[in-house]
């Protein structure tokens, strides 16, 4: 027996939250009776609808995809533009990216068919490390790099503290390679902190989201994340870097 929530969340429909949402507005049917109760408990043999659709119970699934530059991170495109699930037509499930990495940049990306899971690893308030590596225009200073470090003013707020480490410079061509460690996930924040000091982000990659690299992938490849893989970045969301697993 599962939380009626955890079934719609699992089934990738809707996060958590927002399946707690549709059950208390009526929205969901449990063998045909709407059910708004948060704490009820279903089956494998109960049919579970959300407005009229039937929910398919799809064994839960996670991947590690090395997402290539030129690929949206979306399971569509108006543009008609190349998306991360092009890569996942012959999967049965329904999956779809957790987070997302801008079409210009490479990199990590997990996709899943776990609403919950996924909405578990986005929570702001989880401070989940993601480590990128920039090629950026102009050779920054030490006291700049810092900013950085200590957090920038963005149009969005101030970000938070972040790791800087200079990996390599070319002084000829006027470039060099940083690695940048940051918590948050707001749209293109690599690329407009780069910016706000002056040097703009020619390349962008993420090597590492917590634990997990890109080792062995090449662009457009992926693998699937194992069960204890799943259940450490779940102890890192609930309990941070203190959490055993």
């Amino acid at each position: 027996m599962e939380r009626l929530q955890k079934v719609i969340a699992r089934s990738g429909i809707a996060s958590r939250r927002k399946a707690e949402q549709l059950i208390l507005d009526g929205k969901v049917t449990v063998n045909g009776q709407v059910v708004t109760e948060l704490g009820t408990k279903v089956s494998d043999e109960d049919k579970v609808e959300v407005n009229g659709i039937p929910v398919e119970r799809e064994e839960p699934i996670y991947i590690l995809f090395y997402k290539p530059r030129g690929v949206i991170s979306s399971v569509k495109d108006e543009k008609g533009r190349k998306v991360v699930t092009d890569y996942f037509r012959d999967f049965e499930q329904r999956i779809f990216p957790v987070g997302r990495l801008d079409y210009d940049t490479s990199g990590l990306l997990i996709l899943t068919n776990d609403g919950d899971f996924a909405n578990l690893l986005m929570h702001p308030r989880y401070e989940i490390d993601k480590v990128y590596v920039a090629k950026v225009k102009g050779i920054p200073e030490r006291k700049e790099l810092k900013q950085l470090e200590q957090g920038i003013m963005l149009e969005d707020g101030m970000t938070k503290p972040a790791k800087v480490k200079m990996l390599s410079l070319d002084k000829r061509k006027k470039t060099c390679i940083i690695e940048i460690t940051i918590h948050e996930g707001r749209n293109r924040q690599i690329r407009r902190m780069f910016d706000k000091i002056g040097y703009p982000v020619l390349k962008l990659k993420r090597e590492r989201y917590a634990f997990l690299d890109l080792k062995g992938l090449n662009p457009g490849a992926f693998r699937e994340i194992t069960p204890h893989e799943v259940k450490r970045l779940r102890a890192l969301a609930q309990h941070g870097k203190h959490a055993r697993v």
